[in-house]
């Protein structure tokens, strides 16, 4: 096969070569500041990052599944620790909601699911992302539960699809400016009925309704 590597740089099969990788990846990020997500493609990166098309692909099965870790690279959100679970989902909706906002970020997430929704690899990639993200945002309600604040058969996956719904609705219809007393808003809305779960079985006595 015509696979061009860069000096120096040695494939090494399915197993990731560190440097190769990086050098990949920060193609990717430099052809998609360039030429927008409608202009990324494969052939680009491989040219700037002087990478056999081959690699790439061995590494990251889809152009989706390439622009999932270069959106993981550049994400920074801060997920709260407060101690209390309406103050942690509250704060990370509205950390998120402004790297969306303020960065490429948010561009580059909703193209991903708008291309998902006919184009099967790039579903799988996004199904492979959520999943993941699931697990780390049910982490917070697993912290609360730890805590004593829920019931310890409140299913952390369902409220985390929760969040993700709000939060991907509000991306999808560019509406990332929503002040923090709406997102304070919503979070009690969701906090309340688990709480009241949590009630009937005796494990909170939270009161909801009020702020």
């Amino acid at each position: 096969m015509g696979e061009v590597a860069a000096p120096g740089r040695k494939s090494i099969g399915a197993k990731r070569n560190p440097e190769s990788a990086d050098a990949i990846i920060e193609a990717a990020e430099a052809v998609l500041a360039e030429a927008g997500y409608s202009g990324f493609s494969i052939e680009a990166v491989a040219r700037r990052a002087r990478a056999g098309k081959p690699t790439i692909y061995r590494w990251w099965p889809s152009k989706a599944a390439l622009l999932i870790e270069v959106y993981q690279r550049q994400k920074r959100v801060e997920v709260p620790d407060t101690g209390k679970l309406e103050e942690d989902l509250a704060g990370f909706l509205a950390n998120l909601f402004a790297h969306w906002r303020d960065s490429s970020s948010g561009n580059v997430f909703r193209s991903l699911i708008a291309e998902a929704q006919s184009d099967e690899a790039a579903a799988a990639a996004l199904a492979d992302y959520a999943k993941g993200r699931r697990a780390h945002t049910g982490a917070m309600i697993e912290r609360a539960k730890a805590r004593g604040e829920l019931a310890a058969d409140v299913d952390a996956g369902i409220v985390a699809d929760l969040i993700a719904s709000y939060a991907w609705r509000h991306l999808l219809t560019n509406r990332l400016d929503e002040d923090e007393a709406t997102i304070r808003t919503a979070v009690r809305y969701l906090t309340c009925g688990i709480l009241k779960a949590s009630e009937r079985k005796g494990i909170s006595d939270e009161p909801c309704g009020t702020s």
